[in-house]
């Protein structure tokens, strides 16, 4: 190998200058592209671990808890719930945290079983296109939403949020993503895809984990924390962490207006604490063993999640911008 790259730099010292400068060029283009395409297979190798997570652990996750997957909203001192109406409240609660009051054509990016498509669908009368990167969700999806008689409405598919349809573009004015964006390997890109399907004077709304903002002088998060995010992402498939911050400065680099964001780490931090009593039932115990290995990692860094939110390193943020 060394001989052959000596031989091959011997080789372009002897060439003319013009020659030289299109070896070079032809070099760098090889290497950007061959970058490109470690990136790309990045993402594929994430894409296809994210698949077969949900694919493994969605039919426990539905028989304990249902079609929502995502965090309930328990505010302090509010009367006791069901996790299921925690889960309904959460999103009743987002919507009228980003004044929603109408909404025609809806697109729920990272739908899981569509859970958020059908109740939106029931609450505004609106067509909803949800889109997950797991075949088993988009199945059972729609067969619960057949089930439900929102099949003229409702319609699960298996999309990637990096790459949505060229003919979505401008054509959506309620663009919902709740609790997919930890999953995106490249968030500029996200947001970017997310505007670009939302149309002139729709909403986007991401309600997504991230982590805290870095306070003055730090470059970096503290090692400690590094590592306790690092468990998590081995365990559910996520790429590098990012903050409200940085999404607010994505969505504005892309123009939107009226951006806002909201910490709601209070008001979900009795949620992990049930899902870990839910997994330690006995019926929890034996849904795991039969899941397989995957789901029982996912549920060993639970409590992970719990302490991250505790100590303030995790956050539930929210975030959303209209499209001009």
């Amino acid at each position: 190998m060394i001989l052959a790259f000596a031989a091959k730099q011997k080789l372009v010292a002897s060439l003319p200058s013009q020659a030289k400068r299109a070896h070079l060029t032809t070099y760098r283009n090889d290497e950007a592209s061959k970058a490109t395409r470690r990136v790309a297979c990045q993402a594929t190798s994430l894409n296809e671990g994210i698949a077969q997570f949900y694919d493994a652990s969605t039919g426990l996750w539905e028989s304990m808890w249902g079609d929502h997957l995502h965090h309930g909203y328990y505010p302090a001192g509010g009367a006791t719930k069901s996790n299921r109406e925690a889960q309904e409240d959460m999103i009743e609660e987002v919507l009228e945290w980003a004044g929603v009051t109408e909404v025609t054509k809806m697109v729920d990016v990272g739908c899981g079983l569509g859970g958020s498509s059908r109740h939106l669908s029931r609450k505004y009368g609106c067509s909803a296109e949800g889109i997950t990167l797991s075949p088993f969700q988009a199945k059972r999806g729609n067969e619960i939403t057949q089930e439900e008689g929102l099949g003229e409405h409702v319609h699960l598919s298996v999309c990637d949020a990096l790459n949505q349809p060229s003919e979505w573009a401008n054509n959506y004015d309620l663009v919902w993503s709740l609790e997919s964006g930890e999953h995106m390997p490249d968030k500029k890109r996200f947001v970017g895809e997310l505007v670009r399907i939302c149309a002139p004077g729709g909403r986007v709304i991401v309600v997504t984990w991230c982590h805290r903002e870095l306070s003055a002088g730090e470059t970096t998060l503290r090692p400690e924390e590094e590592d306790l995010l690092r468990k998590i992402c081995d365990a559910y498939y996520l790429p590098a962490w990012c903050s409200a911050g940085d999404y607010k400065n994505l969505f504005e680099a892309q123009g939107m207006t009226d951006v806002r964001t909201a910490d709601w780490s209070n008001e979900v931090a009795p949620f992990w604490g049930e899902v870990i009593k839910s997994a330690l039932s006995v019926r929890g115990v034996m849904g795991l063993l039969g899941a397989g290995w995957t789901t029982i990692k996912g549920a060993l860094v639970m409590p992970l999640m719990a302490q991250g939110l505790t100590r303030g390193l995790i956050k539930f943020a929210l975030i959303t911008g209209v499209k001009n």
